[in-house]
């Protein structure tokens, strides 16, 4: 696979050699059309991403293609996504970058920052690596599809045609699960394999969904109720095409798939849950962390850079440890923030109001610190229980950008007793506002960005804003408790510990036991919470390292802006000047704080 991939890499580029120089004559025979041109080829990129990619044309609410899922891990649809990076590329080379506006310079560079490394994405000792490996316990299709099609998701169920594309969408779940297998077959041949531990986790996802049946199938939740308009007989008729379509079709592929996964390839999975441990693995991390960070850091920078992260927050934590009149250690405060009755609830009710009461006290502040809100509503709803098991605390999906669907923020009830109050307030900055849906809601409503900025993004970005919304607190009203404000350190030490964790398993050799070990040993986080979270960092490398990059860069940009506005500084400005042209890269948002600020913060 990797000699087919270099040919085709090579046969690709060859004849972009000799078309440049008519790109060029068309593109940039007139100078004063730059703008138009590169608004052409944002454009022209964006409707054929969404063309390949028709879940992403669903989630943005155009339901022009509603009826795929797309042709993902065929050898044809990586194709087409490394030759469209080749051909934009080429397109956006010849522009003539110093005849755009100031904005449309951000734009162009973000389009190439992003498009070059999603090209090396493609590389042949890249992509090997991934789709060998095309589902986890955290990401895969079997995680993600069933909330997609289960009436509560992005995909609306409005109209008669509404479900119809969902069970036309069922049948691409199967294709997609069945060349699965084949990808995962092709990386037992090459030695390219996931370790035991997330492979477990994927049997069990799957026993879950197969022990629902049929009519207790999430699949099965839209004809358990309908909207006006849907005819007695198209309901009848509904309800046995889906339970035809769960019973021979989803369900057998899902049992096909627990079985292979557990008969096949769990007995050759790998032990070391780290990439180090596999075929590649080095190189491949090190694209990890670029691609996740945006910035040329290595293992060891991140490792490092963690280190003194946790040491610092450890030394805060201490001093509100005494300010609470403690008298233990501060492994000891960890124990007792974890164990003691007072920090726990009774009930998942009571756990969605406090997050209710946080967003309500939120709402009232958060003006002052926001020259545009969201228009899209903000809705907190519980974890599904089919992905509770293995999912996150917290987490946000994204609405529509007309407000049809809205933005939801989901906590996670499981395993109820280890969900403590202290925390909440800094889980909901994080994950709902201003965190996430701010993030999100405010790019894709802004009508005025190309699409690949409203609605595209990385992970340095989306999830260093999110963090750095955390340390809003005193401006919001929030973590005046010395509890609450141990919760917003405890969740920014998992931020830190992440940089140690994840670069100790897939860079140093850590294994599962001592990474959890070293996260309940540097914070109060319940034990659920510290496993979800390794394997999340086992399932997905370097993901979890751009959260502390990004708030980091955000920090220190804001810092250097009071520095030099002194009293002309406004927060709401600053806020405005990194959110409202969508996701950056951090080398192109530095550059673009630092015109700001030579501009007067004007």
């Amino acid at each position: 696979m990797t000699i087919k991939l270099a040919t085709l890499l090579l046969a690709s580029l060859a004849p972009l050699a000799i078309a440049t120089p008519a790109i060029a004559a068309t593109e940039t025979a007139n100078k004063a059309d730059a703008a138009a041109v590169l608004k052409k080829l944002f454009a022209d990129s964006d409707e054929d991403a969404l063309r390949r990619n028709p879940v992403n044309a669903l989630f943005r609410g155009d339901m022009r293609y509603a009826d795929k899922l797309g042709d993902f891990i065929s050898d044809a649809y990586y194709e087409g996504e490394r030759q469209a990076a080749v051909n934009e590329l080429a397109r956006l080379a010849n522009i003539d970058r110093g005849q755009l506006s100031d904005t449309d310079k951000i734009a162009y560079d973000v389009f190439k920052s992003n498009t070059e490394l999603a090209l090396r994405g493609y590389a042949d000792d890249v992509l090997p690596l991934t789709k060998m490996r095309p589902i986890d316990h955290f990401s895969g299709f079997q995680v993600f599809y069933p909330e997609l099609a289960s009436g509560q998701g992005a995909a609306p169920f409005n109209t008669l045609a509404d479900y119809e594309n969902n069970l036309k969408r069922h049948r691409d779940y199967i294709v997609f699960m069945n060349r699965a297998i084949a990808r995962f077959r092709e990386g037992m041949k090459a030695g390219v394999v996931h370790p035991k531990l997330i492979v477990n986790n994927m049997i069990g996802q799957f026993d879950i969904q197969i022990a629902q049946g049929v009519e207790g199938s999430t699949f099965y939740a839209p004809v358990t109720k309908f909207p006006e308009g849907i005819s007695a007989a198209d309901q009848a008729r509904l309800k046995s095409e889906y339970a035809a379509i769960i019973h021979d079709g989803i369900q057998p592929m899902n049992a096909q798939m627990r079985d292979f996964l557990k008969n096949e390839y769990l007995p050759v999975a790998r032990e070391g849950v780290g990439l180090v441990h596999m075929k590649g693995g080095a190189a491949y991390y090190n694209y990890q962390i670029i691609s996740n960070t945006t910035l040329p850091l290595t293992a060891n920078d991140v490792h490092t850079l963690g280190l003194s992260e946790v040491a610092r927050i450890k030394r805060e934590m201490d001093a509100i440890r005494i300010k609470t009149g403690f008298k233990g250690t501060l492994a000891e405060f960890f124990v007792y923030l974890r164990t003691d009755p007072k920090f726990k609830l009774a009930t998942k009710e009571a756990l969605r109001d406090g997050y209710y009461a946080i967003g309500k006290h939120v709402d009232a502040r958060i003006g002052g610190q926001f020259s545009t809100l969201p228009k899209s509503t903000l809705e907190i709803r519980s974890v599904p229980e089919y992905s509770e098991k293995t999912a996150a605390g917290g987490s946000y999906q994204q609405g529509t950008p007309d407000g049809s669907r809205p933005g939801i923020f989901y906590f996670n009830s499981y395993d109820l007793p280890s969900r403590t109050t202290p925390g909440m307030e800094t889980l909901y900055l994080h994950e709902a506002a201003p965190g996430h849906h701010f993030q999100i809601s405010l790019a894709q409503e802004n009508t005025a960005l190309p699409a690949f900025m409203r609605f595209g993004g990385n992970t340095a970005y989306v999830e260093g804003w999110a963090l750095y919304a955390e340390t809003l607190y005193k401006e919001l009203g929030m973590e005046s408790d010395p509890y609450q404000r141990f919760g917003g350190l405890d969740d920014e030490m998992l931020r830190a510990m992440r940089l140690v964790v994840d670069s100790g398993i897939h860079a140093k050799g850590w294994a599962r036991d001592r990474a959890i070990k070293y996260m309940l040993d540097n914070s109060s986080m319940g034990e659920t919470d510290a496993r979800v979270e390794v394997e999340r960092y086992i399932a997905i490398p370097g993901q979890a390292l751009a959260y502390k990059i990004g708030q980091l860069t955000i920090l220190r940009l804001k810092a250097k802006a009071q520095a030099a506005l002194g009293a002309k500084f406004d927060a709401r400005a600053f806020h405005a000047e990194v959110l409202m042209t969508g996701a950056l890269p951090m080398t192109v948002l530095e550059k673009k704080i630092n015109d700001w600020i030579a501009a007067g913060g004007k």
